[in-house]
């Protein structure tokens, strides 16, 4: 209602006057009021009252009507006296003004013309005496009147109307509210007026007044009514004042504050609470920095589960923390004692903190919505703070922080320019939580991700670099030391990788904490070759650091560094000297670098020099030890390939290896040895000279094997060449010219003929000679590819044209001699066991040694799973004697030592188990070594065959290195006369099989963690650098695939011959019994080629790398013709890599059409290739390239959706091919059965149809009454006796995920709040249904199937798991089972014919005490009894009818034949009665349901 504002013109402040100071003025009628104040008599209290008469004035009448009501309005101490009951005095006046409204009028008359007067004004306004002081608190008199419900309505508007007058302070005689006591400020008591009071006749009038009021407000009484209004107004007003504050924030931001405390007070509905956070989160861009704490903690406070996530959404788009501070005041809060807290962002964190402290719904919800956030640009430094305020304020949350972070970073979503802006952006913020991020760095760097750990590492840099003071970088720097001491592996590796960094960038800020840094020495003797690298990388940062800096620690650190090493190198044990030997070659590396060399003070040696003499020293302690030469010329090759050494040391270098001729080489006249002598009774010929008569000199392997004396120094040959080519490259400019000799000379070794016709003559220790002589003959020609490999790579420009062509030539000779003498070796150890010395550093004594994976072998139970990398262990002495004397010492069987650490497969052990043996006594020992006389070797020699024995101790080897496969890309000899040949296939396919164990490295399974030691050959390797070698070789392995492809169907065995000119022709002896099979060399270069095309399209680090890599590899496996797939023939020609994916598909089934002709491996290694084509596509969808369109991604899914069915059909098509000529049976093929088998359900147009079919029909007609007449009506071939347990597991784990989803699905389905449609529950409950359909129909084979163990084994496990996970879905069924009782009901009777089957084959295991299933019993019980109680808890809860008892389970076998078990319970087995409270009646379960169910 509107109504008229009063002048607001100044009254002149006056002291309080009595009230009525003459009391003669009453007497007269005619008095009137003086401008002062009103007339009144003294004696007013002590003369009777009077009637009220027309000649009084309003105010007199007022006081009269008072008066008769009990109310003294004459007080002269000062507010008006009330009587103590003032319910008496409220229900008086409301008597008198209802039956009189023109006395009604009168009182409302005077009272407006008393209170015109501020003093009397003031008084009404003041808590009232009372008659009894002792009652109640005190009212004032206008309170009193407001509970009068005729005159209520008339005294708000009358007061409202007082209100403006009094905005000014200066009217009450004061310039400042705040200094103002509450008695003094007219405007706020008017306001107390109204506050809880008991009713309001007409709310919705008063609440227009009062916000019409409040528009014209000041603004520090304006926030006083907002805040007043929860105690003024009623809950039935909230609309109004919502509204109504809602204006008011749009007109005036600066009551934002008052508006949300007044909102907090509310007692809101659900809509008004949800449209009062909507309006708060209008606020949050708007408000004013140091405000927005204040409405944060009010929009946190109000956080439900329903407005959470919104809330979380909102603020975190519209919220911006700038990080910027204002340094000089933070410093003077500091000085002054204030926290920095005071700060609003550090507000607006506080407020985070202490929420998320006493919710977990926020934190939860934070979670979820951080875990939606997929687009990196999407994050931002808020999100970092809101994980680490979960962190710290939130103890049960930190595991999923942590885990949520870890994937994030995985994903690439979070990347650690986020955190250098959020850490360095934020300093005086992060100081308050320099706990938390640490503890965040130290999570992340044990991660054994190395992309988690690589994030982790530059966190702890930045809290470095952002953090100088002493407390803080002492925090980092023990935390990183306490890493190095976890002894984990991969944590070891990552702190230590991170001190490096420190190390080279802050070298002179680590100097003062090297007391710290010094204790990693504590732990060095667990430590790895490259984390040995690490350390002493550190501390060679630390003291150059130290030297130069003549204020630090001059040069202790450097002096302390060379005493240690001193130590280590003179120290007799190999594992000390190693470390010694690496200390002394990272110094020389540091201190001789001649880029980067200084001089110190003129008393000290000059840096190189102190180098270079503990170079000598350092070799001087190495020549007893040739395991320690190895490593030492390794490491010092690796040195010289990657940075320039002073002259001095390179010369002391030059004269360390121009001892190699004299010690390994032999002058030979017309390329003949000059006399022909008698090596242990052998007599020796040149083997494989490539430069015939010309060769001047030749590698003198036989003298030195048969050699007691000289036997060692042959262990340091391939390690020795390789600092000679090192050295000559650096000093040639790449160039090898100088020592070309060496790749075409020959080698002299034992006679063919004792290996071709004399072998049973020999003795064992010429035995011994032989096979250690083709053992250092190998290693000899790997390390001449490693050396050569180079100038044929492109590495180096001054290798002229002729030349690179003669080394083609002889590289691809020098691989045939490799071939060729890896499968002879094979051959010989199965006649003649031996371990072999080691020759490679990457596998000496003081750490795991890596045994190379071949693919072939991990991917078939055919061939040797190499899973377990353990080192064969020997001891110095052994190595240093092996091979040269008959009576060395003892040791374990090898066969038994290798297939225990998993370096050969059970099949492998068999082939040798009668020739390894263990070496118990001499007696023994020669007892086999007189068998081993009358053997030869075997008949024929399969060159293609993977060397298993040698295989077995891969790791002993010297590795190849990735020049070497430059040479796949050279294809024929220039005098082969085939155009492809067949007798080149093997010289690729041992390049591939090696390609396939480094590629091992970056591709590892998704079960295990990356080994931190690097794989042979890829020393110092990165991923960049491998890609880049590798991304070559993409055209060539098409190229051979191609030739094994055409060679497999059109092959002839004429090229046996073309093998033989080949072999003869690089210098191999004519050894009649190495043959060569086309169709076995072509599968396995084909398996070959699709295992390393596998690998690279799934290997994330290989993609992540270079991205190109990925487009470039799938074009090169593109059909010649592609068809138009899914819409994609648009895309073809901007070559659009998502249409690459389906040319590589249709070039896959292609080839598969090749090999299903030929092979079920083969056949079944193609599907496995399109299956990580199916697998790259979808991660390639799902984390699409920068720029790629969406209709494009729709595309895609169809393409993926199409992919996914030729590989179900593909699949399909290798399952029910007619395999019965298969080759050697199904032994050992079962494994890949089982992939295959999971590749079509996976990818088959409806999982549970087919499993289904499967389960219920086509499984229990397989027979294993007759394995040699079987009959496929079913269709599958590949499903007999001999692969039903594999189909019966893949089965069983098909239906297990099946459960898991709609378990998933049905608990996402409960927990929603949203209405359920009918035929959306429907569907889940027949899908449940079809699958515990399945699940029944899978345990019941075992009644059929009774015979065989393993069957009901997995009855019994799976079973149990499958009951566990049907738990889960019972709270589903409980509240759905009103609407769908009949399927529920029905669900639990079909379960039960499953449950039954479980319960008979527990009790049967028992008594036939299969040890196999009762291991699984125990917990499958558990889930029995679990299941039997939820289903009675589910029908006694649900009141429809449905009865349950329980009694005991008769005891019945298989076939429902009643066992007399009364004996067995009684007597032997009478304890485990309480183990059988699972069968407790399914039986009646359903029985009683049957006959109750109902209605």
């Amino acid at each position: 209602m509107a109504f008229r504002l009063p002048s607001r013109t100044k009254r002149p402040a006056k002291p309080f006057v009595s009230p009525f100071s003459h009391p003669s003025k009453i007497l007269k009628p005619t008095a009137t009021s003086t401008t002062d104040g009103h007339t009144a008599g003294a004696d007013t209290v002590a003369s009777p009252p009077q009637p009220p008469s027309q000649s009084l004035s309003p105010i007199d009448k007022m006081a009269s009507i008072l008066a008769d009501a009990g109310c003294t309005l004459i007080n002269i101490s000062g507010p008006p006296c009330l009587p103590s009951d003032l319910h008496k005095l409220r229900q008086h006046l409301q008597t008198c003004f209802s039956s009189d409204s023109d006395l009604r009028s009168q009182f409302l008359a005077g009272f407006a013309s008393y209170i015109d007067n501020l003093n009397d004004f003031r008084r009404v306004l003041l808590p009232s005496h009372r008659d009894n002081p002792s009652i109640g608190r005190s009212e004032s008199l206008v309170r009193v009147l407001l509970l009068v419900p005729s005159i209520q309505l008339d005294l708000q508007n009358m007061l409202m109307e007082k209100l403006p007058e009094y905005f000014d302070n200066d009217n009450c005689g004061h310039s400042s509210s705040s200094t103002m006591r509450l008695d003094e400020d007219i405007a706020r008591l008017i306001l107390n007026q109204f506050r809880w009071l008991d009713f309001l006749v007409d709310s919705e009038a008063f609440t227009v007044n009062l916000f019409q009021v409040l528009s014209i407000c000041p603004p520090h009484l304006k926030k006083e009514i907002i805040g007043s209004l929860p105690e003024v107004m009623g809950d039935i007003d909230n609309n109004t004042v919502v509204d109504s504050l809602e204006k008011v924030l749009k007109d005036d931001s600066t009551t934002t504050i008052a508006v949300i405390d007044c909102f907090s007070s509310l007692n809101l509905d659900d809509l008004l609470q949800d449209k009062v956070i909507t309006i708060a989160l209008s606020c949050i861009r708007t408000i004013e920095a140091e405000k927005l704490p204040y409405l944060l903690r009010f929009l946190l406070l109000s956080a439900t589960s329903t407005n959470a996530r919104r809330i979380i959404t909102q603020f975190r788009e519209q919220y911006k923390l700038v990080g910027v501070f204002d340094t000089r005041s933070t410093q003077r809060n500091r000085f002054k004692g204030k926290s920095v807290v005071d700060n609003a962002e550090a507000s607006v964190l506080d407020a985070l903190g202490s929420s998320l402290r006493f919710k977990n719904i926020l934190c939860q919800e934070i979670l979820r919505e951080l875990q939606f956030v997929d687009n990196p640009q999407d994050h931002k430094v808020i999100d970092i703070w809101l994980l680490v305020l979960i962190y710290k304020n939130c103890e049960s949350m930190q595991k999923s922080v942590e885990k949520l972070l870890k994937k994030k970073i995985i994903e690439g979503s979070i990347r650690d320019v986020l955190f250098e802006q959020c850490l360095l952006g934020n300093k005086e913020l992060v100081k308050d939580h320099f706990s938390s991020f640490l503890l965040f760095s130290e999570y992340l760097l044990a991660c054994k991700e190395p992309k988690v750990s690589k994030f982790g590492i530059q966190m702890y840099k930045y809290l470095f670099e952002g953090f100088p003071d002493i407390y803080s970088r002492q925090e980092v720097i023990g935390s990183l030391v306490t890493h190095v001491g976890s002894g984990i592996t991969f944590e070891v590796s990552s702190a230590l990788d991170a001190i490096v960094m420190l190390a080279s960038n802050y070298s002179q800020e680590l100097i003062p904490f090297c007391s710290y840094i010094t204790g990693i020495l504590d732990y060095m003797e667990g430590f790895s070759t490259e984390n040995l690298h690490k350390v002493y990388d550190v501390f060679c940062f630390l003291s150059l650091s130290a030297r130069s800096n003549t204020e630090s620690l001059s040069s202790s650190i450097a002096v302390e560094l060379f005493m240690i090493v001193r130590k280590q190198v003179s120290n007799p044990e190999f594992k000390y000297k190693k470390m010694g030997i690496i200390g002394t070659l990272k110094i020389l590396s540091h201190f001789g670098n001649i880029n980067d060399m200084s001089y110190s003070s003129s008393s000290q040696k000059l840096y190189y020099e102190e180098a270079l003499e503990l170079l000598r020293t350092s070799l001087d302690s190495c020549q007893q030890l040739p395991a320690s030469l190895i490593l030492f010329y390794d490491e010092l090759s690796a040195i010289l390939d990657s940075r320039s050494l002073h002259p001095a040391i390179m010369e002391q270098v030059g004269q360390l290896v121009g001892e190699f001729e004299s010690m390994f080489l032999s002058d030979l006249e017309i390329g003949k040895l000059p006399v022909s002598d008698l090596y242990c009774g052998l007599e020796g010929e040149l083997w494989m000279n490539l430069d015939g008569d010309i060769s001047p000199i030749c590698v003198n392997i036989l003298p030195l094997a048969s050699s007691s004396s000289r036997s060692t120094s042959l262990q340091t040959l391939p390690a020795n060449f390789r600092l000679l080519s090192v050295m000559e490259r650096v000093g040639n400019q790449g160039s090898l010219g100088g020592i070309d000799a060496l790749l075409g000379c020959p080698i002299h070794l034992p006679s063919s003929k004792f290996i071709i016709e004399s072998w049973q003559s020999l003795n064992k220790k010429q035995k011994h000679v032989v096979c250690l002589s083709l053992y250092y003959a190998i290693n000899w020609i790997r390390e001449l590819l490693n050396a050569f490999a180079t100038q044929v790579a492109g590495r180096f420009d001054c290798i002229s044209q002729a030349t690179k062509e003669e080394m083609v030539t002889k590289n691809l000779k020098r691989l045939k001699n490799l071939v060729f003498l890896e499968g002879l070796l094979n051959s010989i150890l199965k006649q003649c066991p031996l371990f072999f010395p080691e020759l490679s550093s990457a596998s000496l004594p003081c750490q795991p040694a890596c045994i190379e994976k071949n693919t072939e072998q991990t991917r078939t139970n055919q061939c040797s799973s190499q899973i377990s990398k353990k080192k064969i262990k020997m001891s110095s002495k052994a190595l240093k004697n092996i091979g040269t004397q008959a009576n060395s010492t003892t040791q374990l069987t090898l066969t038994e030592t290798w297939k225990k650490a998993g370096a050969i497969s059970s099949e492998a052990a068999n082939e040798s188990s009668t020739s390894m043996h263990s070496k118990s006594n001499p007696s023994e020992q020669a007892t086999r070594s007189t068998t081993n006389f009358n053997e030869s070797i075997e008949a024929n020699i399969e060159i293609s065959e993977t060397a298993k024995l040698l295989e077995a101790q891969r790791y002993r080897f010297r590795p190849l290195l990735i020049d070497c496969f430059s040479i796949l890309s050279y294809s024929k000899d220039l005098d082969s006369c085939c155009a492809d040949p067949t007798c080149e296939l093997p010289v690729y396919l041992y390049l591939l099989r090696d390609l396939n164990s480094k590629l091992e490295y970056f591709s590892p399974k998704p079960t295990s963690f990356r080994s931190l030691r690097t794989s042979p050959g890829l020393s110092g390797i990165t991923t960049v650098e491998f890609v880049n070698k590798i991304e070559t070789l993409f055209v060539t392995l098409r190229r051979h695939l191609d030739s094994a492809l055409s060679l497999l169907g059109h092959g002839s065995e004429s090229c046996q011959v073309h093998w033989r000119e080949q072999s003869y022709m690089a210098g191999n002896p004519e050894i009649n019994n190495m043959v060569l099979s086309v169709p076995s060399v072509s599968t396995l270069v084909i398996k070959e080629t699709l295992y390393c095309f596998s690998k690279m399209l799934t290997c994330p680090d290989l993609l992540l790398s270079k991205q190109s890599f990925l487009v470039g590899l799938l074009k090169c496996f593109q059909p010649k013709n592609v068809n138009d797939i899914a819409g994609m023939q648009a895309l073809s020609s901007t070559g659009d890599i998502f249409c690459l994916y389906g040319g590589v598909c249709e070039f896959l089934e292609l080839v598969l059409n090749e090999a299903i002709c030929f092979s079920f491996m083969l056949a079944s290694e193609v599907v496995v290739t399109l299956e990580s084509v199916v697998i790259s596509l979808q991660k390639a969808i799902d984390k699409p390239l920068e720029g790629t369109a969406k209709h494009k991604l729709t595309v895609c899914q169809e393409l993926l959706v199409t992919l996914r069915n030729k590989l179900s059909s593909s699949s399909h098509k290798v399952l029910t091919h007619d395999w019965h000529t298969i080759e050697n049976g199904w032994k050992g093929k079962g494994e890949m059965v089982q992939k295959i088998v999971h590749i079509y359900l996976e990818n088959c147009e409806s999982t549970s149809q087919s499993l289904d079919e499967l389960a219920c029909s086509i499984l229990p007609t397989v027979s294993f009454s007759d394995r040699t007449n079987e009959e496929y009506n079913h269709g599958f071939t590949t499903l007999c006796s001999s692969t039903f347990a594999v189909w019966y597991r893949e089965l069983h784990e098909q239906n297990l995920a099946i459960l898991g989803k709609l378990v998933k699905e049905a608990v996402q389905k409960n927990k929603s709040r949203a209405t359920r449609q009918p035929t959306e529950v429907q569907i889940l409950m027949e899908k449940l249904h079809l699958s515990v359909n399945v699940a029944v129909s899978l345990i019941n084979i075992c009644k059929t199937h009774d015979k065989v163990v393993i069957v009901r084994t997995m009855a019994v496990k799976y079973g149990g798991k499958y009951v566990d996970s049907f738990l889960k879905v019972f709270d589903f069924l409980e509240t759905q089972f009103q609407g769908h009782k009949q399927l529920i009901v029905q669900l639990i009777k079909d379960f039960q014919m499953g449950t039954r089957t479980i319960q008979a084959l527990c009790s049967e295991a028992k008594g036939l005490k299969q040890i196999s299933i009762t291991s699984k019993i125990p917990a499958t019980k558990r889930s029995l009894e679990r299941f039997l109680f939820r289903v009675k808890a589910l029908l006694h809860s649900s009141s429809s009818g449905c009865t349950f008892w329980l009694g005991n389970l008769k005891h019945k076998n298989l076939v429902g034949q009643v066992v007399s078990s009364q004996a067995y319970i009684d007597g032997e087995y009478k304890s485990d009665d309480n183990e059988f409270a699972g069968n407790v009646v399914e039986d009646e379960i359903v029985g009683n349901v049957e006959v109750d169910e109902v209605d």
